[in-house]
């Protein structure tokens, strides 16, 4: 029995994107789901191209009522994958699957993590500092923006040429060849 993977996603989807690739072919793990906040979202075009179903939920749906929860549940999601996703999780998200949320951040966390820091606010306040390095850290989620156990970091040079366009494309390459192959390793281990 495969075991299944919702993401949360609430823009582009890019990290989306390379997990539906990584997994299409999967023999034990698929992702069954792709969530979002944001209607106007292009992952949901990249779910549909994969024919992965999907559901857009409100402020109400996810912070007030367990329908996001149950529909989890009723869709025996084994693990939940942040790509690019806005919103803190809640609580009771949080207690329904301990342990099995994960998120990727582009920097290497502590510095530059917290509320707000998404994107290119991260990658532009990386440059400001100027930082020699840049990276990514995938981690737990727990109740705090970006303070959740790290389970890898990987770093990149920064040159002091480089503008946002370039650090940002740095960091997804990390992201693209991380991601997927970090999220596979934990599933694999995870009892269904």
């Amino acid at each position: 029995m495969k075991k299944r993977i919702a993401i949360f996603a609430s823009g582009s989807g890019s990290n989306a994107q390379k997990l539906m690739e990584h997994f299409k072919r999967s023999t034990d793990i698929e992702i069954a789901l792709v969530l979002t906040n944001n209607a106007e979202a292009y992952v949901l075009q990249r779910a549909d191209n994969f024919e992965i179903p999907s559901h857009i939920f409100d402020k109400h749906e996810f912070y007030k009522t367990d329908d996001v929860i149950d529909l989890l549940r009723n869709l025996d999601i084994d693990f939940i994958v942040l790509a690019g996703f806005l919103w803190l999780i809640p609580k009771n998200l949080i207690a329904a699957y301990p342990g099995r949320i994960v998120n990727i951040h582009p920097a290497i966390l502590p510095k530059f993590g917290g509320k707000g820091m998404y994107g290119d606010h991260v990658h532009n306040a990386v440059i400001a500092a100027g930082e020699p390095e840049g990276g990514i850290t995938i981690h737990y989620v727990d109740e705090n923006y970006d303070e959740g156990e790290y389970i890898y970091q990987a770093k990149y040079k920064i040159d002091k040429n480089d503008n946002l366009e370039m650090v940002k494309f740095k960091g997804q390459q990390l992201e693209h060849l991380h991601y997927p192959r970090v999220i596979e390793g934990i599933v694999k281990k995870i009892k269904k």
